[in-house]
């Protein structure tokens, strides 16, 4: 059985859990050798020690320049170069438009924006022609969702920022597309900063949309990560696919 990302090298950012870890693991099982980053190295090392050979763990946070630049130098050390990059590192909170101060915005921007173009930045001379790379948008860069107004602001500027540079790096031989998930079960969802009863009764709101009538698993978004990083994706350029049970169009 050919594997789909045999002989590619990954780099996935917000590696430790959620959808990165998902994407870490179905990256492995497809072949790829993957360099794996968070600031949890504990759930790093656990992913290294479960895919030996093929997982890198290397910590750090996004937003500090010194561990960016870190994670670059491993990954061409051990490697010589990448195929993937997934900037997939992301924060989300709840925030009220009145409290909604500039350091409000620069706490998920520096994260969400600034971390995922900085990572792409610093890999793009690393990145090998007919490589690629996934940002991680949302649904909400198409529906309006209250008290996430700081979030999806950060996500529309990286959909916004994912499209100018598939047409910028498309000379190079790097494709740039995005993908858009919509509710998914992950860790993510119970560090939004709602006490738990109203996050519950959101969740059930958001259910009732949803045409399989539950959330989708980390595992959806990473099957169409890899996809979108093999081969059979090779004329696919800025798009933004989203994965979100039919949210955004019932």
């Amino acid at each position: 059985m050919v594997r789909k990302l045999e002989g590619k090298v990954a780099v996935v950012t917000g590696a430790s859990s959620g959808i990165g870890k998902s994407i870490v693991e179905s990256y492995a099982q497809e072949g790829a050798r993957v360099v794996a980053f968070a600031r949890n190295l504990d759930a790093l090392k656990a992913l290294e020690t479960a895919w030996p050979g093929q997982v890198r763990a290397v910590a750090g946070d996004v937003t500090r320049a010194e561990d960016l630049q870190h994670l670059v130098d491993e990954a061409v050390r051990v490697h010589g170069g990448v195929d993937v990059v997934v900037p997939n590192a992301g924060i989300a909170r709840v925030v009220s438009f009145a409290d909604s101060t500039a350091e409000a915005f620069h706490t998920q921007f520096s994260v969400n924006l600034f971390g995922a173009a900085e990572t792409a930045r610093l890999f793009v001379p690393h990145i090998r022609k007919g490589g690629s790379i996934q940002f991680i948008t949302t649904f909400l860069t198409q529906v309006g969702f209250p008290g996430l107004a700081i979030y999806s602001a950060s996500k529309a500027a990286l959909k916004s920022l994912s499209q100018t540079l598939a047409a910028e790096l498309a000379p190079l031989g790097i494709r740039v597309n995005s993908i858009a998930p919509g509710p998914i079960g992950t860790p993510l969802w119970g560090t939004v900063g709602l006490p738990p009863e109203i996050l519950g009764a959101v969740a059930e709101k958001i259910t009732s949309r949803l045409m399989p009538g539950a959330f989708g698993q980390p595992e959806d978004i990473a099957e169409l990560s890899v996809f979108l990083a093999s081969d059979s994706a090779r004329n696919i350029y800025g798009q933004e696919i989203v994965v979100d049970g039919g949210y955004t169009v019932g």
